[in-house]
């Protein structure tokens, strides 16, 4: 359904300035932002977003991925069509892209933002989380669902790729929880030629959410022959290790995907050498995100193992009110 978006301005000669992400559309009338979601009518910016459901799942918090967060417990996962990125490796390509989306004839269902919060509830559920294509381009409606969420007693999450304004994340703050970010390099090129964005909006939405005191996590997909270098593996640890080294840092696995399905699968010696370095660089905790190993948490201090992860499920759970039950150290995080 139609509804008018936030965050943007009136322009010269019936233009729109949409600052809701950091493209910073300049949006003549009867045209769309570069998301394809948020369309210039007669000056008036619309969304196309709102109430338009085209995922809703049941999720383990664990596969958003937040480790560190409600550990062991479940999130009523929705998507909005749509994205602000054009990643040639994208997972979800089909609902993410609104063109690829229509060619494919999907459809979303209209739903309300109280009908989420009531099936959130029912389903017995801790947490909404905003995922699978990208919650900044459904931001009207996240954002109503988010206070409703919260006056219900549930938790809010982003799975992002951070590329969001600074007024955004401000609007949205004092409602969310946690957010997963993507950092997808450490290259300003990389994220101009494989993902149609740039570097230093995500780097300042890292830094800003960790500074406003939401729970964060970071992923990054290691794409061979792409961002997989020594050098990008440290730059990336060092920036996280330097604004805080409680930063949950999930290294995962490229397996082909949409415009690049004619590459092969990261390496496991390539992930391995991203670990190490995250952890020589004094990150408390780095996982491997889509493969079989290294998925537990261990006490940064005396190294005792202190949740065992098989996939997305906890096998063995040994924190005492959030601490190693053997030096007694706490372990960052929310709900741990």
């Amino acid at each position: 359904m139609l509804k008018e978006a936030m965050l943007y301005k009136k322009s010269e000669e019936g233009k729109i300035s949409c600052f809701l992400c950091s493209h910073h559309c300049l949006i003549p009338d009867g045209k769309f932002g570069i998301c394809n979601v948020r369309e210039n009518r007669g000056g008036i910016l619309y969304t196309h977003a709102y109430g338009e459901l085209i995922a809703q799942h049941i999720d383990p918090i664990e596969k958003k991925p937040l480790y560190h967060f409600l550990p062991g417990s479940r999130s009523f996962s929705i998507a909005s069509m749509g994205c602000n990125f054009q990643c040639d490796f994208c997972q979800n390509w089909q609902i993410s892209q609104v063109k690829e989306a229509k060619a494919l004839g999907l459809r979303s269902a209209e739903v309300k933002p109280e009908q989420v919060v009531k099936q959130a509830k029912q389903s017995g559920t801790k947490s909404i989380s905003y995922t699978y294509t990208e919650p900044t381009i459904f931001f009207e409606y996240a954002y109503e669902i988010s206070q409703l969420a919260k006056k219900e007693g549930l938790f809010n999450v982003f799975v992002t790729n951070g590329y969001m304004t600074k007024e955004m994340i401000q609007t949205i703050h004092p409602f969310l929880d946690a957010a997963n970010i993507d950092l997808k390099s450490f290259s300003d090129d990389y994220y101009k030629k494989i993902c149609k964005g740039r570097l230093s909006p995500v780097l300042e939405s890292i830094e800003g959410m960790k500074k406003l005191g939401i729970w964060i996590e970071v992923t990054t997909l290691i794409v061979p022959g792409q961002n997989d270098s020594e050098e990008e593996f440290r730059k990336i640890a060092n920036f996280l290790a330097q604004l805080d080294t409680s930063i949950p840092w999930h290294i995962s696995r490229f397996h082909p995907q949409y415009k690049m399905d004619e590459l092969k699968n990261t390496p496991l010696e390539t992930l391995n050498q991203a670990y190490e370095i995250g952890k020589s660089a004094g990150l408390r905790y780095v996982y491997l995100g889509n493969v079989e190993k290294g998925n537990n948490t261990y006490c940064d201090q005396c190294h005792r193992l202190l949740i065992e992860r098989s996939g997305f499920s906890i096998q063995t759970y040994h924190l005492k009110e959030g601490r190693c039950p053997d030096c007694n150290r706490s372990v960052d995080g929310v709900g741990m």
